[in-house]
């Protein structure tokens, strides 16, 4: 009898150590995309938004993600400014790196080393001067009616981190969830999509590029894909085939923790119908879009610098870092961070049709562009990187000149031209929860007219 005691016991160890061995060395791929997401998002909020790493993985990764992510533990080296994030403790480790400027990308284990920082992308700490009103300084002009509608609960959401509304250009309302203030720099996710458009028109400005330009990418040369254009990208009607479900591992999620050139992975995507005629919203259209304006510079110092220099300076997003991927092109279709107040200014500069402080920064007509319904959309989107409908039909009435920047659990500014108003909302508020940011938009457009 003891000897099938230890027998078993022998079986059971062999099994034990093979399962583990296997985890190790061939770790099944969604063990693979939960680190590396695990470890881009507390790599970001630890040293972007200054936030304690144990809170975010509980909060932000593991609260509302896959149950599998329940079992990721994390480590951090404060040194060389590194999370690595581990399936078990011990399985499929995804990889994070910090560089000054640039924020958080996944890397794999040899690329460490090839990830220095870079001081002099180091951002400008915004000087505080409530004196003068904001966006020229801090000062607020609270309109109590608006102010007393974002202590409702009911309203600001489960999950809300931040709202701002500006109207005619100044602040009249904000609040600010617990563990959070308005120098707290918050991820946008897909409301990225839309600053990548804002740089595009800049290139267009300055005749770098035209949205009726084909042959894009020297890889769909002679190829079908050599009569998408740069409009067709903009809209979201390329044509190319992308899974965007974050349910598992699909092409999104692959791209955005495992791949090191996420516009290459995309690029390579085949046709699955004909360029212009079907809308199919994809980030991995968005990560090309990014490929391309920085491919119009000479030199990646001069296209990673660029953000900076050409729209977050002259607009004063001083807590504005859009992060790149392993390759250097920025994620442009999801990994920007700033406070809301900064995405506050943002929306305000669409609201001003591209132009701060008299200067055109965008060419004239571009915003009104970037917010026109397309036919293959049935109207819900913009021609750039915009939702001109938000959510399922059977909402609040809405402005009709209503239109929106949307990222992944419940980010939203929302753009009433004709009211001069922009409505910031952030926070962690997945869609199956079912708040409906229309309602809190709606009762802050009574409140203003």
């Amino acid at each position: 009898m003891r000897g099938k005691w230890l027998w078993l016991a022998g079986s059971v160890s062999a099994a034990v150590a093979a399962v583990v061995g296997w985890l190790v060395i061939l770790p099944p791929e969604l063990l693979r995309v939960g680190d590396g997401y695990a470890a881009k998002i507390v790599c970001s909020n630890v040293f972007i938004a200054g936030r304690d790493a144990n809170a975010v993985l509980a909060d932000d990764v593991q609260a509302p993600g896959h149950p599998l992510l329940r079992l990721v533990r994390i480590s951090v080296d404060e040194s060389r400014k590194t999370v690595t994030a581990r399936m078990f403790g011990f399985a499929a480790p995804g990889r994070a790196i910090y560089r000054e400027g640039l924020g958080c990308t996944n890397v794999t284990q040899g690329e460490f080393a090839a990830f220095p920082g870079n001081q002099q992308l180091r951002r400008r700490l915004p000087q505080s001067d409530d004196g003068k009103p904001w966006p020229d300084g801090s000062g607020t002009a609270v309109n109590p009616a608006v102010q007393t509608l974002l202590t409702d609960p009911q309203l600001a959401g489960p999950g809300m981190r931040a709202i701002v509304v500006v109207k005619d250009g100044r602040i009249v309302a904000e609040s600010y969830g617990d563990g959070f203030n308005s120098a707290t720099p918050l991820l946008g996710w897909s409301m990225t999509k839309s600053v990548t458009a804002a740089l595009i028109g800049i290139r267009i400005r300055d005749g770098q590029m035209a949205l009726d330009r084909a042959e894009l990418l020297p890889q769909w040369r002679n190829d079908p894909r050599s009569q998408i254009k740069l409009a067709d990208l903009m809209a979201m009607q390329s044509g190319l085939q992308f899974n965007e479900d974050y349910g598992d591992v699909t092409d999104v999620t692959r791209m955005l923790f495992l791949e090191g050139d996420m516009a290459d992975f995309s690029a390579a995507k085949p046709l699955e119908a004909k360029p212009g005629e079907r809308f199919s919203y994809s980030s991995g259209t968005s990560t090309i879009l990014s490929r391309l304006w920085m491919d119009t510079f000479g030199s990646v110092r001069e296209a990673l610098t660029f953000p900076r220099a050409a729209l977050f300076r002259p607009l004063g997003m001083t807590s504005a870092v859009l992060e790149p991927d392993a390759h250097g092109t920025f994620v442009g279709s999801s990994y920007m961070y700033a406070t809301a107040r900064d995405w506050a200014r943002f929306g305000l500069f669409l609201l001003q049709n591209g132009s701060w402080n008299g200067e055109q920064l965008l060419p004239e007509d571009f915003v009104g562009f970037m917010r026109t319904p397309t036919k293959a959309s049935n109207g819900r989107y913009g021609a750039g990187q915009v939702w001109t409908k938000f959510g399922n039909d059977g909402g609040p009435p809405l402005p009709e000149d209503a239109y929106w920047l949307q990222g992944h659990d419940g980010q939203t500014v929302m753009l009433v031209p004709s009211l001069g108003l922009a409505v910031v909302r952030l926070g962690l508020t997945p869609s199956r929860i079912g708040y409906d940011v229309r309602v809190l938009e709606a009762k802050i457009i009574e409140a203003v007219h």
